[in-house]
């Protein structure tokens, strides 16, 4: 087999590991897995992960591709759209994944099953919809034994949860620093004193850490049972059901349509322009950069494009989330994104998690109302935003606004104007680099102006 590339993800687990070969995703079992898979198979539980979509499914090859010694039986899963990492979800998008985590567990149990990982990387989003993509997460349960993935899944999913219900603090985006979870320690000096009156929290934060520090203890461990799993199974579900983030359900830009100051008048001229460009494009995967509470995502999702909505507001994003999950064309990912300081290459030799560029293969780009505050808010110039911009994809639909425009007026008041180049012919030249401008469109009412482009 030619070409062959180990994901660099993928070296954990001795059960096996994904690669790739010739552009195809592959993922090697080996024998030492073998006991669990064909449980997994013949007790009926793949199949009802997969009926649910709870589970990404797969194919069994008939060849083994690699022939290792280790190697058993080689898989083709299916592939997903688009790859996030849990840093970049919202409240409620790191507790539905948590919730799908526990889910699987009980009907493992059910199966004779458990899940030995509870990462919550083996969770991916297919839009708003939580699905574990891990198929060697899932072996043999022995009642007497706890469960091996409990402190793991408290961690990745119940601490960072308290952390944003206690404290009011973004600390999902955490994860970003401790990719192998929220230490427990950590979790019990943040949280305040008033939270140790929670059971929920005496018990999976502050027990845990009383019993971690018992090094002296040489007593072997009292021996378990499937009921006391299933109650702890129930108890952290419900823990997760109750809990809500600890801020203000109104943010910065949560109303920035029905706030701002050019009103509903420049929204709807707005919103008739890009009704004419995305009913043009054929059918793609569009990137929404700066997406805000998701009004331009939801409408390339009525034009039945796919959708990855990104914006650093966290509580704009997990609005988007929440109404995509009552929605009737769920076809969004939102995601947590401060666009000045994307997702870097994360973990080993800094291949684990893959940098946020790296992930983002899409057919177009929307940047709507956003590049005033690269430019102004965070300082970052044209030609670099220009250059970033061409590597995301071949198609950029963009809004340019000017100094003329009160929104930018405000955001000058009280510094120095050192933007120089900032205006339309300064645009036009930095992006005539790396684009061809093919239409131009005032919008109505304003001094702005949105470009549809082509990267050359």
């Amino acid at each position: 087999m030619t070409n062959v590339h180990r994901h660099p993800a993928s070296f954990r687990d001795p059960s096996g590991f994904l690669f790739r070969s010739n552009g195809l995703l592959y993922r090697q079992v080996n024998k030492v897995y073998q006991p669990h898979y064909e449980q997994l198979m013949q007790s009926g539980l793949y199949q009802q992960l997969v009926s649910a979509g709870q589970l990404v499914p797969h194919q069994e090859l008939e060849q083994n591709l690699l022939n290792g010694p280790e190697a058993w039986k080689t898989l083709q899963p299916d592939i997903l759209p688009f790859i996030s990492y849990p840093y970049e979800w919202s409240f409620d998008m790191l507790r539905e994944a948590g919730l799908l985590t526990l889910s699987l567990m009980r009907k493992a149990m059910e199966h004779g099953m458990l899940l030995k990982d509870a990462s919550a990387f083996n969770v991916q989003f297919r839009n708003h919809v939580p699905v574990f993509i891990d198929t060697l997460s899932f072996e043999k349960y022995e009642e007497t034994k706890p469960w091996v993935a409990y402190r793991q899944f408290c961690e990745h999913f119940l601490y960072p949860l308290y952390l944003e219900h206690y404290c009011g603090v973004e600390a999902i985006a955490w994860l970003r620093q401790y990719i192998n979870g929220i230490p427990g320690d950590l979790t019990a000096k943040l949280l305040p004193y008033r939270s140790r009156w929670n059971l929920g929290v005496r018990l999976h934060v502050l027990l845990q850490q009383s019993v971690k520090a018992r090094k002296e203890s040489t007593a072997a461990p009292a021996p378990f049972s499937r009921q006391k799993l299933t109650h702890l199974l129930q108890h952290l579900e419900s823990i997760l059901k109750s809990l809500k983030p600890g801020y203000p359900p109104a943010s910065t830009w949560s109303n920035y349509y029905e706030g701002t100051i050019l009103g509903k008048d420049y929204l709807s001229a707005k919103e008739k322009i890009m009704e004419g460009l995305l009913s043009r494009l054929h059918q793609s995967v569009v990137l929404d950069l700066g997406a805000n509470d998701g009004f331009f995502s939801q409408l390339a999702a009525q034009h039945r494009h796919q959708v990855v909505a990104a914006d650093f507001d966290a509580q704009c994003i997990n609005a988007l989330f929440l109404n995509q999950k009552k929605s009737k064309n769920p076809s969004i990912l939102p995601l947590v994104m401060d666009l000045s300081n994307p997702s870097p290459a994360l973990g080993f030799a800094h291949e684990e998690r893959e940098d946020w560029l790296s992930r983002c293969r899409v057919d177009c780009v929307m940047a709507l109302a956003l590049i005033h505050h690269l430019v102004i808010g965070k300082n970052i110039g044209l030609e670099q935003i220009a250059a970033w911009l061409s590597r995301f994809a071949p198609q950029l639909i963009i809004e340019f606004v000017p100094k003329t425009d009160e929104k930018v007026k405000g955001m000058l008041a009280g510094r120095e104007d050192v933007f120089s180049n900032y205006h339309t012919a300064g645009f036009e030249e930095c992006f005539s680099v790396y684009f061809t401008m093919e239409e131009k469109y005032p919008v109505e009412g304003t001094d702005r102006v949105i470009y549809c482009m082509k990267r050359k």
